[in-house]
C-alpha cells in the first residue's frame, strides 16, 4: 500500500490534507478516489488512512496505528564530503532505504566541486525530494533530513552532538595492522546516535584527519580495498544493519 509523509500533528478531527505532487500522485498515478486506503507517516509513526475528499487537494481519514518496527535501532547520520557528478543523489537514496537517519554534506578540502548558496538550495531540495521517495519505496515511518551543507569547521562543531563519531579513512586500509569495523560497531550497544564521516574522491586532508582525531574520532578502515566514495556510506550502514538488525 502507498504511503505518504505528511508534517506537522494529528488534529482532533484526525483529517489531514495532502497537497502538491503527493495529491497528483494519489489522483493521476495511482487513481484512487474518495474510499480508497492508503498509509500515513506523521511524527515517525505509520497510519491507515482513508480517503474522504478528493478534490484539488486530497484529504484522508486517519484510523488505525501501525505497530511495526523498520527503523535501524542506531540514529546514524552519514557526512559526505561532497563529491564529483550526481554521487550524492545515489549515496542519499541507497542510504535511505538502508536506514540512514540524516545526511550532512560537508565542504571537505579535497572536493573538486564548489556549491555557491543558489546551487546548494536547488541540490538540497533534489535530494528531500530522492530521500523522500525512497523511504515511500522502503516503507520507512523515518524520513532523513539532509542537512544545509556545512563547511568542515561547522561539522566539527555538530560532532559535538554525536555519542560517536567514526571517520572512514582509507589509509588504514592500506595499514599491516588495521582497526576491523566489526569491532568498533560491538562497541556501539550502548550509543544511540552515530557520526559516520566519509572524504570525497581524495580522500580526508591531513589537516582534516589531525583535527578529528584531536576531537576524538574513531579512524577505521572498511575492509583491505580501497571503497569509492559512493560506495563506502552504504558499506557502512549494511554492516551496522547486520549486527543490529
Amino acid at each position: 500500500m502507498q504511503r505518504y509523509f505528511i508534517e506537522g500533528e494529528i488534529p482532533e478531527n484526525r483529517i489531514v490534507a495532502i497537497t502538491g505532487d503527493d495529491a497528483k500522485h494519489i489522483a493521476k498515478v495511482m487513481r484512487q478516489t474518495v474510499g480508497g486506503n492508503l498509509i500515513v507517516v506523521i511524527e515517525d509513526q505509520a497510519y491507515q488512512a482513508e480517503i474522504v475528499s478528493a478534490d484539488f487537494d486530497v484529504e484522508v481519514e486517519i484510523r488505525n496505528r501501525i505497530e511495526v518496527q523498520v527503523e535501524l535501532p542506531k540514529k546514524v547520520t552519514i557526512a559526505c564530503g561532497l563529491p564529483k557528478g550526481d554521487k550524492l543523489d545515489l549515496i542519499t537514496q541507497k542510504a535511505t532505504e538502508l536506514g540512514m537517519y540524516a545526511l550532512l554534506p560537508f565542504s571537505a578540502e579535497r572536493s573538486i566541486v564548489k556549491w555557491d548558496n543558489a546551487k546548494s538550495d536547488k541540490k538540497i531540495g533534489r535530494l528531500q525530494k530522492i530521500a523522500k521517495e525512497a523511504a515511500e519505496q522502503s516503507h520507512r515511518t523515518h524520513l532523513p533530513e539532509i542537512h544545509n551543507i556545512h563547511s568542515f569547521k561547522q561539522l566539527l562543531s555538530k560532532a559535538e552532538a554525536y555519542d560517536a563519531v567514526i571517520v572512514a579513512y582509507e589509509e588504514e586500509a592500506r595499514q599491516g595492522v588495521r582497526t576491523r569495523f566489526a569491532e568498533i560497531i560491538k562497541s556501539l550497544y550502548d550509543k544511540d546516535s552515530v557520526l559516520l564521516v566519509f572524504g570525497p574522491e581524495g580522500g580526508i586532508s591531513d589537516a582534516e584527519v589531525q583535527a578529528l582525531k584531536n576531537f576524538g574520532a574513531i579512524f577505521t578502515s572498511l575492509g583491505p580495498r580501497i571503497l569509492r566514495t559512493e560506495t563506502a556510506p552504504l558499506y557502512a550502514l549494511s554492516a551496522i544493519s547486520y549486527e543490529f538488525e
